[in-house]
This record gives C-alpha cells, structure tokens and sequence, in this order.
C-alpha cells in the first residue's frame, strides 16, 4: 500500500514537472523580438502608456503613441527629444472609428504596418455608486471596450496575413474584481477582460498573440488626472494614498518591463504584483468572501453627498493629506510620467 502511495505521487510530480518543461518550452518557442517592430501605445501621452513607449524605444522598436490631448502628446515629444530618441506621435480619440482608421493609415505609411498593439488608453470615475450615471458608464465602455475594439479590428488583417502579431490589452484588477467607488470603470474593464481572453482563444491558430494584463494598483501618478465625484477631497485622499503605498502598489517601469516581456513570449494573462494576484486567487476559490470584503471596504469608504454627481479632477480635489508624505511616491511618478 506504501509503494502504491509513494508511486502515485512520484508519477503525480512527475506529471507536473513534465507540464511546467513543455510550457516553458512554448514560452520560449513564442518568443518574438520587438526590435524593429512596429508598436503602438494607445493613451501613451502619460502614465503607463508613456512608461511602455519609453521601454520599447529602450528595447530599439518604431513606436508610435496617440493620445486625445495635444499638449499631453506635445510635452510628450519633447521628454522623448530630450532623451534622444523620437516617437511618431498622433492625435487620436480611440472612441471615434473613423479617427482609429486614420490614425492607422498615418502609421502604416511614415513606420509600416502595426505589429505590437498595445490598447492602454483609459479613464477613470471614483466615487459612489449612487453619484454614478449612465453617462459615466458609457464613457468607461466606450474607451475601455470600444476603443480596443476598434484599433484591435484594425490591425487584425495585417497580422494575420503575416501570421504574427501582438496584442496586448492593459485591463485591470478592477476587470477580475468588482471594486466599490470605481463601478464604471470595473463594469468597462471586465468587458474588456472577456472580450481580450475570447480574441486569444479565435486567433492562436494564426499566431497572433492575445495578452490580457490585469494589474493592481501601479505608481503612475494617474490620480491627478482621475474624475472624482461626492465627497470628492476625501475619495482623493484614500485614493492617492492607496496609490503610494509599496506593498499595495507597484513601480510603474518595472510593471512596463513585465508587460513586454509578458507581450514578447505572447503570455495569456499577467497578473501584478504579487498582492493583487493573491486577491484576484482568493476571489476565484472563494466568491462570496471576495464579494464580502468589497462589501466591508464601502463601509469605510466616504459616502454621497459633497460637488454630488459633478466631476473633480484629482489636481483640484487635493487636501491636508494628499498631497502629503503618504503621497510622495505617487506624486514624484506624476512628474516623472507626464501627469
């Protein structure tokens, strides 16, 4: 009986290790170079999106940025300049298809056709659920789901004719769990989640590489370009703070350098840092526990009331506490980011 068990386990390792070398070995067989390739950033004027194309000049691709903002893509080219590199930067809201199209065919012609698409750009509403409209909602689907929609169908038939590509959609934590204070923006992400892992599963037979990136909360200095609605000093304050703490919240270049190596083996899905892999885990195994800690966080959470359902940003939203020593970290990557 002794030998059987010990077998069983041996042959159960066994299994294991065998599955982790031939997934290694896909890993590495997938591998794609992103030197020379062309890459564009939606929403790469500031923050994560900034961050990526700054580490794909790094990595020697031909990386194209767009953004809605021309003086956010102006001050943009003038960090690359100052750097010594150049980005081919565009004016471009993702949300308008005819603007999508455009922008792809000013692409194709001064770089080529796109080979790595990154669809980072984003929005985000905090407060409230009853402060929420129908109106936020719908511009958190329209960025989050339709602007990826339309820059993914754009670039789909040049990669497969090719049968290569990469796709990478930057969703969030906020697309695996529900987070109060932020519906709008989780109901969007998680559309994109399930729209981003379907599209992998339809196109692995072309080889064109679908990544769905999934990450907590990262040191981008977005805060100050966040809306806030009701009490909306104090949503600031708890958000900013969250924001800068070490162990919730992750370094905004070594998050970009996990994403490209994620988009370089054509990963399924990243997952980061650690604490928020440890959540979105503990959500998968036990729902009702997940839902119930959300539950107990709006309990701490600033109520309605306050500007109601107008809109703040976070750089007029500030207060005794943010910004403040607890806001350091997120305020220095505001500055370095181009927020």
């Amino acid at each position: 009986m002794r030998r059987e068990k010990a077998f069983d386990r041996a042959l159960a390792a066994g299994v294991l290790v065998g599955f982790w070398a031939l997934t290694r070995d896909a890993r590495r067989r997938r591998g794609f170079e992103l030197r020379g390739r062309v890459a564009l950033v939606t929403g790469g004027s500031r923050g994560l999106g900034l961050v990526l194309a700054r580490e794909l000049v790094r990595e020697g691709a031909q990386v194209a940025i767009c953004a809605r903002d021309e003086a956010e893509l102006a001050r943009a080219r003038h960090q690359f300049a100052a750097l010594g590199t150049d980005v081919f930067a565009l004016t471009c809201d993702v949300t308008d298809r005819d603007q999508v199209e455009e922008m792809l065919a000013q692409i194709r012609e001064r770089l080529g056709p796109v080979e790595v698409l990154i669809n980072n750009a984003g929005t985000i509403q905090v407060g409230p659920v009853d402060e929420m409209t129908p109106a936020d909602y719908e511009e958190a689907l329209r960025v989050h789901f339709w602007g990826p929609l339309y820059t993914t169908l754009g670039v789909l038939p040049e990669m497969r004719r090719r049968r290569q590509g990469r796709i990478v959609n930057i969703a969030s934590v906020g697309g695996k769990i529900a987070v109060p204070h932020l519906l709008p923006y989780s109901a969007s992400k998680f559309a994109l989640v399930g729209f981003s892992e379907g599209l992998r599963g339809a196109l692995l037979k072309e080889r064109v590489y679908v990544t769905t990136v999934c990450p907590g909360l990262m040191r981008t200095g977005s805060p100050r370009n966040a809306s806030f609605k009701g009490r909306h000093r104090a949503e600031y304050t708890w958000f900013s703070i969250a924001d800068s703490l070490p162990v919730l919240s992750m370094d905004a270049t070594r998050a970009a350098r996990r994403i490209l190596d994620a988009c370089r083996h054509g990963d399924a899905e990243l997952v980061m840092p650690f604490a928020t892999e440890l959540a979105v885990r503990l959500k998968g195994l036990a729902p009702g526990l997940g839902i119930g800690l959300m539950a107990l966080s709006e309990r701490v959470l600033p109520g309605p009331g306050g500007i109601g359902r107008q809109r703040r940003r976070g750089s007029e939203s500030e207060s005794r506490w943010a910004p403040s020593m607890l806001t350091a970290l997120t305020e220095r990557a505001a500055g370095e980011n181009n927020e």
